[in-house]
């Protein structure tokens, strides 16, 4: 058994002067890096609202690999903080700003500034599938039972 990790080489621009803080992975081991909040000035997000917060950064991912924009555990437990769109998934093919969907569940306001971590990046290989049309489909134990078929 390894414990090697792979890496690819993923290409960064910064979009505008502002904080413009560059993702970075946190520990040794961890699987997303951290996306900060690039904002011209504070923002206030009140208990339900949702919000594009702005990273000042756009990269440009190899083909076949994907960057999956995910909360911050931190956030979600201290203040209810979490993405709209989670994963939000950036393609290989985008090349624009990455933007973070983010929407207050808590029950106080929450305020984001400029260079405070507000997600999480992870990139992970792609794989397309290829769609075959048939008439049926093979059986198995679960069948058609969806949410809440085991009764618990």
């Amino acid at each position: 058994m390894t414990n090697q990790t792979s890496t690819i080489p993923v290409r960064i621009k910064r979009v505008r002067g502002g904080c413009n803080l560059l993702p970075h992975y946190m520990t040794h081991h961890a699987a997303g890096m951290d996306l900060y909040a690039d904002l011209a000035a504070d923002v206030e997000l009140r208990p339900g609202e949702r919000l594009l917060v702005t990273t000042g950064i756009a990269i440009a991912l190899p083909v076949g690999y994907e960057a999956q924009v995910r909360p911050r555990s931190g956030l979600a437990l201290r203040h209810g903080i979490t993405l709209v769109n989670s994963p939000g998934t950036i393609d290989a093919d985008y090349r624009g700003e990455i933007g973070v969907i983010v929407i207050n569940h808590g029950v106080d306001p929450f305020t984001i500034r400029s260079g405070d971590r507000i997600a999480q990046l992870v990139v992970a290989p792609v794989c397309r599938a290829q769609l075959v049309e048939v008439d049926d489909l093979d059986e198995t134990g679960r069948g058609d039972g969806g949410f809440g078929h085991t009764g618990r």
